[in-house]
């Protein structure tokens, strides 16, 4: 299980670096559809910030510090649990399934890092 939850944040890590990229350029689709959400243009820069660090976090904490892949991996969970929110409210649901699958991955991720953490705590 612990590989499976492995290869998600890895996962969580390229989606997220790959749609903070999206976002700086910014990319056609992310100005459509934060336009439908009701984001303003000017906010991109910000998103792509946090999405990124999210990923950095999550890749740090895979090498070398679980306790920060842990803070990134609720951060990201957070965050797309707004970007949820927010599309629900704005009622665009043709393009939920984005937001919702970056939401399962940082919540895997989450997952992944926690487990690990207690499996460590259990050992003598």
């Amino acid at each position: 299980m612990e590989t499976v939850l492995t290869a998600l944040a890895t996962l969580c890590v390229v989606a997220n670096a790959a749609i903070a990229v999206a976002d700086l350029i910014p990319a056609r689709f992310v100005l459509q559809n934060s336009a439908a959400v009701g984001v303003p243009r000017g906010s991109l820069p910000l998103l792509a910030a946090l999405k990124g660090s999210g990923a950095v976090g999550v890749a740090t904490g895979l090498v070398w510090l679980p306790g920060l892949g842990l803070a990134a991996a609720i951060g990201l969970t957070l965050f797309y649990v707004g970007a949820v929110t927010a599309h629900i409210r704005a009622g665009v649901f043709r393009t939920l399934g984005f937001p919702l699958t970056y939401l399962l991955l940082a919540a895997a991720t989450g997952v992944r890092f926690l487990s690990s953490w207690v499996h460590r705590a259990r050992l003598p």
